[in-house]
């Protein structure tokens, strides 16, 4: 809908900023950083926290001493499982002959460091949902690795401008060039350099600026990459940076019209013009700077922050936050503004081992103090923020106020899940939540004494408000608690920190396939309830039209009802009974996918009709519909990357086939084979150790979630035997 005929929430006023906040809204930046796993994300964030000032010695991921990485299981395993906020505060520096958009201003810059495991995607989801740009990292060896799509897809669905850091440019193979024609050919990204590594491998030694044309090179005494110099270009350099220029202008001039009209009258291309075209094009998402460095190597990091001040844009460069009225389902607008009425998405939920339980959340309107009272349109309660903490790198900030376009955390708020908005009751909005995948993988799990029962229902609970990707339900025929998650890796976190949180022992069954449901033909389905068993009786009557849905759209349900057949009121039951109904299918009794279901008939009687009778008889309408649909048996499909030495890429190719997989693409790069292929998940099991002993260790694999298809014929009949063993 356009924007002209949206509902906003209050006219913007002269000027956004509250006198009071410290940092005003065109100062402040809210930026992710997202990759593939072991791109070098936390190691970047924790140089950025250093060369800011909020810590005074650098934490590395291998030695367990970073700030973002804070849990037990992160620092043991040296990876990133919660997305961590941190606030800091950078102030670009002027150096001779290098213009800069914000020299000497301080910016307030909020920092959201993501996991890069495909297990934690929802972290990621739902931390891109509410900022305003990203740094995407790419290993300068791999280039773009499977994750790095879904992290760019995901930053495409929530409209993300991002810069590119391309990472470990200190390694052996990195591949500068490489790494941004992988983006090109990938991801459809329009890229291009605005600092190029200078040297690589053991010889890197700095960047140069492409669009000041210069040179930035780090002393060798200084090991933590403080000291550095600006210089002009070295001889041999200067004719790839001249290139590196003018293939930049031609890029801007192409989509930005300033930049186009200095390039036709002939003017000169001065930094200030080609900086602010590449700020309004990165803004608009039409294109992608990028910068090569060594995190860890501590060259390129302070240039990076720059970029991120000089490209990405603050809370007023972003099209405002849209929702609905609660009521009325109108579209409605929340303007980035300390005046208008507070408008803000509970993003996170967390339990914090120091403060207890905490709300994350971004405010997108207004303000919110200590002491007020904050409205929740899906439950339709209020309640009264007690304290409000900013987290500031390691250390949690009590806050009296935060303002729009802040992060902020609400400890000890109830009756809140992820995605809630949190709003002024007097001016109800119903911001869009992030949206994410269904669990592909289950296990029954069970305490170990009757002591741990209480604390794993608990515990249980407390972790499944915190994880969207996470579900707890009780299996209908066998009553085993079965938890189900994203990944192996996944659930083995959740029965870590079920022991170390929150004390509970407890034993796990072998991971169980999240198999799927779903009909091939059209179906007419018939359910009746009729009990008469003296006195009041049950009567519900209702037919359903069944027909296969569009791949991903889940469950479509439409009330074609005529002459009031079943009263309007019984309706909502019905509906309630289908969608309870796809909980369970025929075949396995696994969940049913991609059904659109039209309620087309049904009677009713006077007395003896009531809503569970009329549920009942939708849930006994679907079964039937099911039966007669032409059911079949649906199975996760993974995507799978794998990186192996040439001489092993027979055998590698060879156990892929065995699984059942379909090779999309085989590439080669430097002496490494890249094997791209869908494979069932049912078939990944043990794959780890498999191509450890078939590459002798030096095969490596990545897998994400695909798609769902078919199970083939021949396999069906033993997997519901399996089912039925059980």
């Amino acid at each position: 809908m356009a924007t002209a005929t949206m509902e906003k929430q209050q006219p913007a006023s002269a000027n956004p900023n509250s006198p009071d906040r410290k940092f005003p809204l065109e100062r402040t930046r809210n930026i992710g950083i997202a990759a593939h796993i072991d791109a070098g994300k936390t190691t970047l964030t924790e140089r950025v926290l250093f060369y800011t000032g909020m810590i005074h010695k650098i934490g590395e991921v291998h030695e367990g001493t970073t700030v973002t990485d804070w849990m037990e299981q992160e620092r043991e395993r040296g990876i990133t499982i919660t997305s961590a906020a941190t606030t800091c505060s950078w102030t670009q520096r002027k150096e001779e002959g290098v213009y800069k958009i914000f020299e000497g201003i301080k910016q307030r810059i909020n920092i959201i460091d993501t996991p890069g495991h495909v297990d934690f995607t929802a972290e990621v989801e739902r931390s891109l949902r509410v900022l305003d740009g990203a740094i995407a990292v790419f290993d300068a060896v791999a280039g773009v690795q499977p994750q790095s799509e879904t992290v760019w897809r995901q930053a495409n669905k929530y409209h993300v401008p991002r810069i590119a850091f391309i990472n470990k440019m200190d390694r052996v193979g990195a591949d500068f060039v490489m790494s941004i024609q992988s983006m090109r050919d990938k991801l459809a990204a329009n890229a291009w350099p605005i600092l190029m590594p200078l040297g690589k491998e053991d010889q890197l030694r700095g960047q140069l600026d492409v669009v000041n044309k210069k040179a930035i090179i780090y002393s060798d005494s200084d090991q933590l990459g403080s000291t550095y110099e600006v210089s002009d270009v070295p001889d041999d350099q200067k004719e790839a940076v001249e290139k590196a220029h003018a293939d930049l202008v031609e890029q801007i001039s192409n989509i930005d019209d300033e930049v186009a009209e200095a390039v036709l009258e002939e003017r000169e291309i001065t930094p200030e013009l080609l900086k602010a075209g590449i700020r309004r094009q990165t803004i608009a998402n039409k294109f992608v700077p990028v910068v090569g460095g060594s995190a860890f190597k501590n060259k390129g990091v302070q240039y990076l922050v720059d970029a991120v001040v000089d490209y990405l844009p603050s809370p007023l460069d972003i099209p405002p936050a849209k929702g609905q009225d609660p009521d009325t389902g109108a579209p409605m607008e929340a303007l980035t503004d300390d005046n208008g009425n507070f408008c803000s998405l509970a993003f996170k939920l967390w339990s914090d081992p120091f403060v207890g339980k905490l709300v994350f959340f971004r405010v997108y309107s207004g303000t919110l103090s200590k002491g007020d009272t904050v409205y929740n349109p899906r439950t339709n309660k209020r309640e009264r923020i007690s304290r409000l903490i900013q987290i500031q790198a390691d250390k949690r900030e009590d806050i009296e106020t935060c303002y729009s376009g802040d992060i902020a955390a609400i400890v000890g708020i109830k009756n809140i899940t992820t995605g809630d908005t949190l709003c002024d009751e007097d001016h109800p909005i119903l911001l869009e939540p992030p949206s994410f995948p269904d669990p592909v993988i289950s296990m029954a799990i069970e305490p170990k004494t009757k002591l741990d029962q209480e604390k794993m229902a608990t515990a249980l609970q407390r972790l499944a408000e915190e994880d969207p990707t996470f579900r707890v339900y009780t299996h209908e025929d066998t009553g085993q608690t079965i938890i189900a998650g994203m990944g192996e890796l996944h659930l083995e976190i959740i029965r870590d920190r079920m022991f170390r949180e929150f004390k509970v022992d407890a034993n796990a069954g072998k991971p169980q396939i999240a198999y799927r449901e779903t009909i091939t033909g059209s179906a007419h389905g018939v359910g009746k309830l009729i009990k008469q068993s003296g006195g009041r009786g049950q009567y519900g009557h209702v037919e359903v039209d069944l027909r296969p849905g569009e791949r991903g759209k889940g469950l479509v349900v439409e009330n074609k009802i005529v002459g009031g057949v079943i009263p309007r009121e019984y309706i909502p039951a019905v509906k309630k009974g289908i969608e309870e109904a796809i909980l369970n299918g025929v075949l396995g009794g696994y969940p049913v996918i991609d059904v659109e279901a039209d309620i087309v008939y049904g009677s009713y009687h006077e007395v003896d009709s009531n809503e569970l009778a009329f549920k009942m008889a939708a849930i006994f309408a679907m079964k039937d519909g099911f039966k007669q649909g032409k059911p079949i048996l649906l199975e996760p499909i993974m995507k799978v990357e794998n990186s192996t030495p040439e001489e092993f890429q027979g055998d590698i190719i060879g156990d892929l086939n065995r699984r059942r997989a379909k090779i999309n693409s085989i590439e080669s790069r430097g002496n490494l084979t890249i094997v791209n292929a869908e494979v069932p998940l049912a078939e990944m099991f043990g794959y780890a150790t498999a191509i450890r002993s078939l590459s002798k260790g030096r095969s490596s694999y990545s897998m994400e979630p695909s798609h769902f298809e078919q199970v083939p014929a021949n396999l069906v009949s033993a997997i519901l035997d399996q089912k039925e063993t059980k």
